[in-house]
């Protein structure tokens, strides 16, 4: 019998990919719900071809576009359409819903990510910010409700695989792995000057515009190393980070016994996507371009990442070691940061010290419900606006 599948960020590079995944996949799947922003002419193409049930657009504005594009394309299947966070949460409850795939960009999608979590839903998660901002809340949850989380960042998954060999217990530590980003080799001189297009000009992946640049900065491997601690139960200073430029092995674990596990894959996104879904099984992966090629690696190589040249990693591990509203507070600043570098109000080596500035700005008490995580990320927003006005008028943008 078909799984029964919601994909929260359909129309982003993630689910975009998990539903080719899924047209590999035969008949293994059924699509119930797909929610997106306001990509309307994609989210048409997806709800002709996959037919959900449901589908929910980001606001209102965009819901009778997407009526008049179906309407005009000459679909006539039932479907329902709605917009909003609450309908997200609804779609990713539906007693129809087996699995929910988490890959809407930021904060947008916790709180259908939540209620997922708390419906017992299997959880393909590649929105790292739901156990960023809310970890502890998203993990009890999980531990209340039987609810299993599958990570799809390539790393975090790399490591559930390895884990496969072991023991939790038996974990000396673990290794993220990462390309190093554009800038591995640009003097720290030069970080004044560089323009949003170099930084989203990543080397291996291709990805939305927050993530890339924060390959560029390395925050990507700091919030890892926050996923690392909530989705493995390690304490912060059993994570590492290596970079590894050539992309091929995603991440590592060294036990106890000294004994090294690594997985190595192509860099390409629908392996972990494949893994999540299928997993405790291994279904084959038909494209001849998945195939990782041996004779063709003529190296790989690791350096430990410089972080007075890339402070955000340093700023994330920070984070997790304070704790309490810190972490959320760093990837509010961060979102803040990323969107003025990316409409070039803000210099690129400012996004950390906007970081910094709000992260010192940031109590040491724990959330006790999502409510608190928003209001407080609001709040640590408006800080970074404030902070990043300041370092503007510094810097002379």
């Amino acid at each position: 019998m078909a799984q029964g599948l919601c994909i929260l960020g359909s129309t982003g590079s993630i689910g975009q990919n998990t539903l080719r995944v899924v047209r590999g996949l035969g008949d293994r799947f059924r699509v119930i719900a797909l929610c997106a922003g306001k990509s309307v002419g994609l989210l048409a193409e997806q709800t002709m071809e996959f037919k959900p049930t449901l589908v929910v657009v980001g606001s209102n504005e965009w819901v009778d576009p997407l009526r008049s594009e179906l309407d005009q394309r000459g679909y006539r299947e039932p479907v329902r359409i709605e917009a909003g966070a609450e309908h997200s949460a609804e779609a990713a409850t539906l007693p129809e819903v087996n699995t929910v795939v988490s890959a809407s960009h930021g904060i947008t999608g916790l709180l259908a990510t939540y209620a997922a979590v708390k419906a017992g839903k299997r959880v393909g998660l590649a929105n790292k910010e739901t156990l960023v901002v809310a970890g502890e809340l998203v993990m009890g949850e999980a531990s209340r409700s039987g609810a299993e989380i599958l990570p799809i960042d390539s790393e975090h998954c790399a490591v559930h695989q390895c884990l496969r060999s072991g023991r939790q217990r038996e974990i000396r530590r673990l290794i993220l792995t990462g390309s190093g980003g554009p800038f591995l080799k640009t003097p720290a001189t030069k970080f004044d000057s560089i323009t949003p297009e170099e930084a989203l000009n990543h080397p291996v992946w291709r990805m939305g515009g927050r993530i890339t640049v924060d390959s560029a900065t390395l925050m990507n491997k700091g919030l890892e190393i926050i996923e690392a601690h909530w989705l493995f139960g390690l304490e912060p200073e059993q994570i590492e980070v290596m970079i590894h430029p050539e992309s091929v092995i995603h991440s590592m674990i060294e036990f106890v016994d000294r004994c090294v596990m690594a997985q190595l894959a192509v860099a390409d996104m629908r392996i972990p996507i494949q893994y999540a879904l299928t997993f405790p099984e291994r279904v084959p992966a038909g494209e001849d371009s998945l195939i990782l090629d041996l004779t063709t690696i003529r190296r790989l190589t690791f350096r430990r990442p410089d972080t007075r040249r890339f402070p955000c990693l340093r700023l994330g591990r920070a984070a997790i070691e304070d704790g309490g509203c810190a972490p959320c507070a760093l990837n509010a600043a961060d979102e803040v940061a990323v969107s003025a570098f990316l409409e070039r109000r803000l210099p690129f080596s400012s996004i950390p010290r906007v970081i910094e500035t709000v992260m010192r700005r940031a109590p040491r008490s724990y959330f006790n419900s999502i409510s608190d995580v928003f209001e407080f990320d609001r709040e640590a927003r408006r800080w970074a606006a404030e902070s990043m006005a300041a370092s503007v008028v510094h810097q002379g943008v």
